[in-house]
């Protein structure tokens, strides 16, 4: 089995899974991503952590969930105790430089500018380095979606570009070197800046209507009622969703990729690169935009890539459910390295070698605040999901709950929560999702989450409840935690109280 050691991982942002050709939609223009796929494996069932841009990130680069590595919403730093994937393969000798988003500092949408423990410093460029070497006037521009009407607005003016353009010149100098590479792109995220000919290619362009467009959400959460406000008046049959900016952003991105691609293909054709998005976007389905308090596949089910040539067998498909959380422990598994004793992931190198196998897998999906800093975006919704790759359960802790059939129902309009027939699946389901909380040392988790008003063998309430204690391991980078009852070392972190 050959070890990984040089390793890239592309990231892009608010790009749906339905934005890729290799996913089967050729209306939309991504041959370099497509190419991805054909060399590669392409992943049918994959999941972001958290439907928000930092939460999702953090699970990435920690193989922590968000409700444990302290990243539960936007605004909201790592855990100073909380190594990353490239702190982790930096003190394993490989070169760790990451180029673009970063959004773990925080810091606000642009960053703090400083680069982390773990990555190499004359890389380190994040959104507010770019927004640096702006003037004020350019600032305004390069936050402004009509700049792709001036004629002059060229790709190099574009964070994109420049961030590929670093990555190439990593590549170029480092590439007989162990490496780890991120080259995390803003794009195709608001305010969707790209040159001709990407931003009038879909000018003329409507994105199709799937079914839950006509969503009434009368029996979905009352959040999502509210979130929805007016767009429950809207006309569904009148309704366009064109977005020409967004979707040529999104070809605009793909061809960025290609040219680092063209780089990786050129001096380093035995790199690990594995391509992914931190969410997606509603696009009016169940009468909502953007991302946030939904598990909604719109948002939740993400495009997700791996090549490894002579590994992976080319234009392979995993239908396996596979998640954001196994990132961290694959890439160390493929590396040749001990996985973190303090994980909530598992790696999935057995599935890409063998992707054929069976293989039953839980994906979990949570929520807590969109945004730190914001008052908007629905304040505090906590919400917990499982997946088992056809069911789908969502624990709407403040208001109602969810269970979808998907192989019946894809769009997931009938909420079958309350539907006797699919009381043992969805009770089964629960258990999975009280007992994986109870695992990752979930802060958040109590007796509330069980006592739901569909559960009627629920448990009674009790102060105590599982009574459990649960001590991190984290022993590659700090001492062994002590029993508070003796001041001595742990024998085991999970035991009763």
């Amino acid at each position: 089995m050959p070890q990984a050691r040089k390793i890239i991982l592309i990231m892009t942002d608010t790009q749906r899974r339905d934005m890729l050709g290799c996913y089967g939609y050729p209306s939309m223009l991504t041959p370099n991503l497509d190419r991805i796929a054909k060399d590669g494996m392409r992943f049918d069932k994959a999941y972001t952590c958290q439907p928000v841009c930092a939460p999702a990130r953090s699970a990435i680069f920690t193989g922590l969930y968000p409700h444990s590595n302290g990243v539960w919403a936007n605004c909201a730093p790592l855990g100073d105790n909380i190594p990353s994937l490239a702190k982790r393969l930096q003190d394993h000798g490989f070169h760790t430089a990451h180029i673009g988003k970063w959004h773990l500092d925080g810091g606000d949408y642009f960053g703090l500018g400083r680069c982390p423990d773990g990555w190499d410093p004359e890389y380190w460029y994040d959104m507010r380095c770019y927004l640096k070497e702006l003037s004020p006037e350019d600032r305004l521009r390069s936050r402004r979606t009509e700049t792709n009407r001036d004629p002059s607005l060229t790709a190099d003016f574009t964070f994109g570009h420049r961030c590929a353009n670093r990555a190439i010149r990593f590549l170029e100098k480092h590439h007989t070197e162990d490496f780890f590479l991120t080259l995390s792109f803003d794009e195709p995220h608001g305010p969707c800046l790209c040159p001709e000919p990407f931003s009038s290619m879909y000018r003329d362009y409507l994105f199709p209507k799937s079914p839950n467009v006509w969503d009434t959400l009368e029996d979905k959460p009352a959040h999502h009622r509210t979130w929805a406000g007016n767009a429950l008046k809207q006309d569904k049959d009148a309704l366009q969703i064109s977005m020409p900016d967004y979707f040529g952003c999104n070809s605009f991105v793909d061809w960025e990729i290609g040219r680092v691609m063209d780089t990786i293909d050129c001096l380093a054709q035995d790199s690990l690169v594995l391509y992914t998005s931190d969410h997606g976007e509603m696009l009016a389905s169940h009468s909502i935009w953007n991302k946030g308090p939904a598990m909604f596949e719109e948002i939740t089910h993400i495009p997700f890539l791996m090549r490894w040539r002579g590994v992976i067998e080319p234009g392979s498909v995993l239908p396996t459910p596979v998640s954001h959380i196994d990132i961290t422990p694959t890439l160390m598994d493929a590396a040749g390295l001990e996985a973190p004793q303090w994980r909530d992931g598992e790696s999935i190198l057995p599935l890409l070698l063998n992707p054929g196998a069976s293989s039953n897998r839980n994906i979990f999906i949570e929520f807590g605040r969109y945004e730190v800093d914001h008052d908007g975006f629905g304040g505090f919704q906590p919400i917990r999901c499982v997946f088992d790759g056809r069911y789908k359960l969502a624990i709407n802790l403040l208001s109602s709950d969810e269970l979808y059939d998907l192989e019946k129902d894809p769009w997931e309009m009938h909420n079958l929560i309350a539907s006797k027939n699919y009381r043992d699946i969805r009770n089964r389901l629960h258990d999975q999702l009280l007992d994986w909380m109870n695992r990752s040392r979930d802060p958040f988790r109590g007796y509330y989450w069980e006592r739901r008003p569909w559960r009627e063998d629920a448990r009674l309430e009790t102060w105590d409840y599982t009574g459990m204690t649960r001590q991190r391991e984290n022993e590659e980078y700090e001492p062994r935690q002590l029993d508070y009852n003796t001041g001595l070392e742990i024998k085991e972190a999970t035991r009763k109280k």
